[in-house]
């Protein structure tokens, strides 16, 4: 059963659905005890890590690679002209290289434009485990997370990874139209909205405990679940539910 708590009153769940949908983000890095940011293309590995595709040749990567403290900053849409009023969350935690194709085909899966680049040999996954966060919702509004305060249930994050890909290629086969509106009402709530032919195809290329990624050529957007699912029932509920928001039932 989906967890009772809402993103709308949880600090905590309002961060995970912001890495979730992160497609750029700032990542803090140090070198010779100096501060150090940059612009890099974040994913998340089922369990919330925070998955980098980085280059040898980049130099927030020769830092991480001599003091692998670091920290990513994401940050959602504004309320306002005001940027302050944006949602936005800082991770802090230790970066490490890892060689998982399942990891690497989930960041290429919200960044298919790294495919060209992503086997080259001086590209290589990073993984970030968060272990504190601070959550900003706006003016006076900040909130200390803690690595429990974040992390998704484990055992949920296990069932719903062993199921993904049998979610995905049914999904895709069979619910196609389903998958549309479904994007399509999820575009519908973006501030800048920019709708495709109601003719294209959205593939579901990403499945997990917070929602799902659909995407359409190298357009991949997020749809959040309610709140956090704990199996592949829950899964199949939430697309039920969201298919029938779409068809305005």
């Amino acid at each position: 059963m989906a967890h009772a708590e809402t993103a709308e009153d949880s600090p905590a769940l309002i961060s995970r659905r912001l890495l979730r949908a992160a497609r750029v983000g700032s990542l803090g890095t140090v070198i010779e005890a100096q501060p150090f940011t940059t612009l890099v293309t974040p994913a998340t590995a089922p369990d919330l890590s925070i998955l980098l595709l980085l280059s040898t040749l980049s130099e927030h990567t020769r830092h991480l690679m001599a003091d692998p403290r670091c920290s990513l900053l994401v940050v959602g849409p504004p309320v306002s002209a005001n940027p302050q009023t944006a949602p936005r969350v800082t991770i802090t935690g230790i970066a490490e290289k890892v060689a998982d194709p399942a990891l690497k085909a989930r960041w290429l899966a919200v960044h298919p434009y790294g495919a060209l680049y992503a086997d080259f040999a001086d590209f290589a996954l990073w993984r970030i485990r968060p272990r504190q966060g601070l959550f900003v919702g706006g003016f006076a509004r900040a909130k200390r997370l803690r690595e429990a305060d974040l992390a998704p249930d484990p055992a949920a994050v296990a069932a719903v990874a062993a199921a993904a890909g049998e979610i995905m290629a049914h999904c895709n086969q069979d619910h196609a139209d389903a998958l549309r509106l479904i994007a399509r009402q999820a575009l519908e709530e973006e501030p800048t909205r920019n709708l495709p032919a109601e003719s294209h195809t959205w593939n579901m290329v990403g499945v997990d405990v917070d929602g799902c990624d659909l995407a359409l050529g190298e357009r991949v957007i997020r749809v959040a679940w309610e709140a956090p699912v704990s199996d592949p029932g829950d899964v199949r509920s939430e697309l039920a539910r969201l298919a029938r928001l779409a068809r305005g039932g």
